[in-house]
């Protein structure tokens, strides 16, 4: 029996399961004793495939605290096409800051001791957007912020264009320009 057919009582319309011309059907305590049967054992290995996957999906999941006064940093949400902090794609801080935790709000919320210049940020962040700040003496944190928006997104203004120079390809001509 079909998963479709032990879970709504019927069989699936597609010409895969059309009975075949000629098929007996039977009916009685025998068929009803075999489909309480296969429905049970449909059931169980259904459960066994839930828990297999459930072990597998909870291998990545890990519950993350932070205590009050502790440090983290808060993850910058990413906007196609943009380039944070001075840096382009892969090499743009996914992070800013190490902001102070002031206090714990529910048990995935904490509110942040936020820089003056994010004062028309929330400061409540959950907690996947936050990540512990492990002190470390070698660690230079600029302390200067760009403009942030108040989604917490970075749009990149050009100063001046730098340099510029045309790549001719077979049957097109790709221009490169330098800003900074």
């Amino acid at each position: 029996m079909a998963p479709y057919e032990a879970l709504y009582g019927r069989r699936c319309r597609t010409p895969l399961y059309w009975d075949e011309v000629g098929e007996q059907k039977y009916l009685g305590p025998e068929l009803l004793q075999e489909t309480c049967e296969k429905v049970d054992m449909i059931r169980e290995k259904t459960r066994a495939a839930q828990s297999r996957q459930k072990s597998y999906a909870n291998n990545g999941r890990k519950d993350t605290e932070f205590g009050v006064g502790e440090k983290v940093f808060h993850r910058v949400s990413p906007a196609k096409g943009l380039m944070r902090f001075n840096k382009k794609g892969k090499l743009s801080p996914r992070y800013i800051g190490a902001y102070e935790i002031l206090k714990r709000i529910g048990p995935i919320a904490y509110r942040l001791a936020l820089s003056p210049s994010l004062e028309g940020v929330d400061n409540v962040f959950h907690v996947a957007m936050l990540k512990k700040y492990i002190n470390n003496p070698t660690h230079v944190l600029s302390t200067e912020l760009e403009q942030l928006d108040v989604d917490i997104i970075y749009e990149e203004q050009p100063r001046e264009i730098l340099d510029r120079k045309e790549h001719k390809l077979c049957y097109r001509i790709v221009a490169f320009v330098k800003v900074r």
